[in-house]
């Protein structure tokens, strides 16, 4: 429930730092939490299972997940509920997600290290707010741009392991499937956003008709099988908390946002939190320049969303 808007004059400092946490802000913030340990977990299942039936086992679980949301709001009857034209849109969906991106992005992290693939893959957030300028016509000031340069200067210096100007990654198609995956991740929230179907029957139909097009696939390049049960209980954690309940969190976050850069760069959070798992669990050391980056990536949130706050206050 959103918190209750008081007149400026009655604005008590606790009140200012509550309303800064707003409903979509929190929603944004629970779901980076949560994709915040999926780079670990991609690498960890990536040593039993290859991209592709990765891929079909984590949407099967994806497609439960979502249809178990519905379920319990009694709501499954959405799903039968659609025009002609949305389903053909939740048929484009589905073919950009999960088929395409995740087929793209799964083949980044096998051939890379997480610590190089999830700071690439994050800086779809700036992407997301440069196709919403073109595509949903918002108007994002020199803060919100300023803000997320700042931010991806984090992300940079942590992915260059602190020599931004000698970049050597291990591989290079690796590089650009990472980066050509922000394109794709950016562009389906910005077409979700355009959706006015419940979030959650959304999604789910997405799911669904993808699953054809990423079975398809799966049976044409790879083994279909799960593999046994460490990669079928990969599977089933990367579908439901970066496939599934995390997709509604961040849809929603970004359907209550007036501005999706604002959301978006929430996302900056998460690779300090995910390299921290990836040192832990995966063993890789995390370099001092991870620390430098994320001086910058917190310097650059607070920028943003205290303009961001600024700007709320003198519009009252």
């Amino acid at each position: 429930m959103p918190l209750p808007t008081l007149p400026v004059k009655w604005h008590h400092p606790r009140m200012t730092i509550l309303r800064a946490f707003d409903s979509a802000t929190l929603f944004g913030l629970a779901a980076v939490l949560l994709w915040s340990t999926v780079a670990t977990a991609f690498k960890l299942t990536l040593r039993h299972l290859d991209p592709a039936p990765l891929l079909l086992w984590a949407s099967v679980f994806s497609a439960l997940a979502l249809a178990a949301v519905l379920a319990a709001q009694g709501r499954l009857g959405l799903l039968l509920r659609g025009s002609r034209r949305q389903y053909l849109l939740s048929a484009v969906l589905g073919l950009m997600n999960p088929c395409v991106y995740y087929l793209v992005l799964f083949e980044a992290y096998d051939r890379l290290p997480a610590q190089e693939a999830q700071p690439l893959n994050f800086t779809w957030a700036l992407v997301l707010a440069f196709l919403s300028i073109l595509i949903l016509k918002q108007r994002i000031g020199w803060r919100d741009i300023g803000a997320g340069l700042v931010c991806y200067g984090g992300v940079w210096i942590i992915s260059t392991h602190g020599r931004p100007l000698d970049v050597h990654f291990s591989d290079g198609l690796g590089v650009a499937l990472a980066l050509g995956s922000t394109l794709i991740w950016a562009l389906y929230w910005v077409l979700n956003t355009r959706d006015a179907r419940d979030p959650v029957a959304g999604l789910l139909l997405a799911f669904l008709f993808g699953l054809p097009w990423v079975a398809g696939w799966t049976l044409l390049t790879a083994d279909p099988s799960p593999g046994g049960w460490p990669g079928l209980l990969g599977a089933a954690y990367v579908g439901c908390f970066e496939m599934g309940f995390t997709f509604v969190l961040w849809l929603t976050a970004l359907r209550r946002s007036a501005n999706a850069s604002r959301v978006a760069n929430l996302i900056f959070l998460a690779p300090f939190l995910s390299l921290l798992l990836i040192h832990h669990v995966l063993d890789e050391r995390v370099l001092p320049s991870t620390f430098a980056g994320l001086v910058l990536i917190v310097a650059g949130l607070i920028w943003q969303r205290t303009g961001g706050r600024a700007a709320a206050v003198e519009e009252a």
